[in-house]
């Protein structure tokens, strides 16, 4: 009776606590069985059941019992199962010493019945402990072993697994060829199985190991994959890894506009989620965007904050790039003293992460014979510590020798004398080793103090060569454009004075001669902009202002000459506010105005307007001119080219007007772009921040 209420308390409790029917349908069956190798069988599937839905506490108790009864049966198989299944539920919880113990029981058992599916499936799991473990030679060797039985058998599940560790192992000791064929491999596999998760983590492994070896686009192809593939909900962490790493890839193409946008998307997805590491990513990334976008400020508190993080985290690898960023930083600063400081720093730590734990590159690692070969050290069969021989007389074992070699004096004396010598040997080495290091340290000092200096000295040549290239522009435009406007107006003048004209001539010529002094004015002013702008790094000083009022003040200093020109301008500007450096902006909006007021004949129409677009200010200027072709569309904001062409009534430029536009629009975080239709008209646009970024 007491039997018939514990079986049916048993029963009652597996089928509350039950994960599925099938689970259920096992329990109930087990528990009638008898005490055969069948009642082992069905206990092995529940028992495979249970750690499939990573239930091992509860596998762990049937596991025990089930090896009792294959014992009690003589059941190999049955052991070499519930033997597996114990180092799986070990390897779980990271007992990677009982884990591998098992799994070699496992697989000695494995190898008494010829199962040569179970000595695979065994190895492969050993091979991912010892890649886990850093014994990546061990580990590949076994993985490669259980492969070729794999594929023969078409075993999909476990040749994703295999495929997988070899392609750890293969990244773990730089081998990246290696490790790229077999992500790709365990991709195949996982794509057949439909594993999102698996088809998640190879296409963000063959990312990374692109971008390892430099071939960016094809990295962002495969993070772009990844991106397509991620559930909003269910991979927020995996996302806020790729954004920095895909926004890095962008900038070492220095596509900086799809760089940033990555990164600060990254930053603001990490940040909303707290992940620290994701934060750090995103901001040495943004710092070094910013760095070669020379918004040193910007890239200087990015990088600090960067720096704190990755101390907090001990990250090094990050800290060491970290170091690299601030390097640069201080160099392009002209801080060359603190360079060096950042330099020393970067080499310290670059020395302790190349000298730890460095793994044996392995190049002919080749798969274990595991029927012909004996690969266990010990056999889990009646093992003894004394054995008896055919007579029946003790034979010692070689723990009992090594015990009564100790009590000898001779040996212990003879020991102690070796490791005397051992230890001054040692002790000699140190000593010279450190002089050997302390040497080495001296002379990479001075080899980073020259490289410092180095680097100075070609900051500073490029510096020169920039500032001749201005010089020479200014000399070419000055000796050409400006000198004809001004000697026009002084031949006008020498007339007058010389009475070569009377009055009434003068006056008649006073509208050509105001032209060429408006031409000159224009031109110098954009001489002094441009030139300003090429030989000095330009700060923004950003501050909300109206951009209404910016428009009104330049359309009045265009009011003569739009009617001169009979020109109809429609004001259609609102009030608005925009956040960006006030000077700047109405530099810019001057260039357009007047731009649109050269390129346009009598009767044609400019409007002027500013519209919210998504949180940002977007401006138009807008003519009814004579357009732009296809082709000089192309050249208008490139630097340093000058391209111009004569307007309606040959008002002359200097072509500097649109680049400097551009220079000023970029520093205050905007961009400027134009569409036109030759013979139809033109739209320049400006789009500005009206708030501080968030950054």
């Amino acid at each position: 009776m007491k039997q018939s209420l514990l079986i049916t308390a048993l029963l009652m409790s597996f089928f509350v606590f039950s994960q599925n029917d099938r689970i259920d349908d096992l329990t109930i069956k087990l528990a009638y069985q008898e005490q055969d190798s069948t009642k082992v069988d069905l206990s092995l599937e529940l028992i495979e059941e249970l750690c499939n839905i990573k239930e091992y506490k509860k596998a762990l108790q049937y596991i025990n019992q089930t090896a009792k009864l294959s014992e009690t049966l003589n059941y190999i198989k049955g052991l070499a199962e519930t033997t597996y299944y114990r180092g799986l539920v070990y390897s779980s919880s990271n007992d990677y010493y009982n884990a591998i113990d098992n799994y070699n029981r496992s697989r000695s058992y494995y190898l008494q019945i010829s199962d040569t599916l179970g000595v695979a499936k065994v190895s492969n799991s050993i091979g991912l402990i010892e890649i886990r473990r850093g014994n990546y030679s061990v580990g590949l060797e076994n993985s490669l072993s259980a492969i070729d039985i794999f594929e023969e058998r078409d075993l999909v599940d476990e040749l994703s697994s295999a495929y997988n560790n070899l392609a750890e192992a293969y990244f773990k000791t730089n081998q990246i060829d290696k490790a790229i064929d077999f992500n790709f491999k365990a991709l195949l596999i996982r794509r057949q199985i439909d594993d999102t998760d698996g088809i998640i983590s190879s296409t963000k492994n063959i990312a990374d190991l692109y971008g390892l070896r430099k071939e960016h686009r094809k990295s962002i192809e495969y993070y772009e994959k990844v991106l397509r593939l991620l559930d909003p909900e269910k991979d927020q962490a995996i996302r806020g890894e790729i954004l920095p790493k895909l926004g890095t890839q962008y900038l070492a193409f220095r596509e900086y506009e799809k760089a940033a946008q990555f990164l600060v998307e990254g930053l603001k997805y990490n940040r909303k989620a707290g992940n620290d590491e994701g934060v750090m990513s995103a901001l040495n990334a943004i710092g070094n965007l910013n760095l070669q976008r020379r918004k040193v400020k910007l890239a200087s508190i990015q990088l600090g904050e960067a720096q704190a993080i990755a101390k907090k985290l001990d990250d090094k690898k990050a800290l060491l790039e970290n170091y690299k960023l601030h390097i640069a930083l201080d160099s392009t600063r002209g801080f060359f003293q603190n360079a060096f400081f950042w330099q020393n720093k970067y080499y310290d730590l670059k020395e302790k992460l190349t000298t730890k734990e460095q793994p044996v590159f392995l190049t002919d690692a080749e798969p274990l014979d595991l029927f012909n070969s004996n690969i266990e050290n010990d056999t889990p069969t009646n093992a003894a510590a004394n054995k008896t021989d055919k007579n029946g007389e003790s034979t010692e074992s070689p723990d009992s020798n090594s015990k009564s070699k100790l009590n000898n004096p001779l040996v212990l004396f003879g020991s102690l004398g070796v490791l005397a010598l051992l230890v001054t040997l040692l002790l000699f080495n140190y000593l010279k080793s450190k002089k050997y290091k302390d040497t080495i340290q001296s002379q990479k000092e001075q080899l980073a103090q020259e490289q410092v200096r180095t680097e100075t000295i070609l900051e500073q040549t490029h510096h020169l060569e920039e500032v001749n290239k201005v010089k020479d522009k200014l000399f070419s435009i000055v000796s050409h454009d400006l000198k004809d406007s001004i000697t026009s107006i002084k031949a006008f003048i020498d007339l007058l004075k010389e009475k070569n004209i009377s009055q009434e001539e003068f006056k008649e010529l006073i509208p050509e001669l105001s032209e060429n002094a408006n031409n000159a004015t224009s031109l110098l002013l954009n001489l002094l902009n441009w030139s300003k702008s090429q030989m000095q790094s330009l700060e923004p000083k950003p501050e909300l202002f109206n951009i209404q009022e910016v428009f009104q003040s330049k359309i009045s200093l265009v009011e003569q000459k739009v009617e001169d020109k009979r020109i109809v301008l429609i004001d259609e500007s609102r009030r608005d506010f925009v956040y960006a450096d006030r000077s700047m902006i109405e530099i810019v909006i001057q260039n357009l105005i007047t731009n649109a007021v050269k390129f346009t004949s009598t009767g044609d129409v400019i409007t002027v307007s500013n519209e919210d677009v998504d949180g940002k200010a977007l401006i138009c200027i807008e003519d009814t001119g004579v357009g732009i072709s296809r082709e000089n569309i192309e050249k208008l904001f490139i630097p340093n080219m000058a391209f111009t062409t004569v307007g309606t009534k040959n008002e002359k430029g200097t072509g500097l007007g649109l680049t400097i536009a551009k220079d000023l629009v970029e520093l205050n975080g905007g961009r400027i772009w134009v569409e036109s239709t030759e013979n139809i008209g033109s739209k320049f646009y400006v789009e500005l921040p009206k708030a501080s970024p968030q950054i």
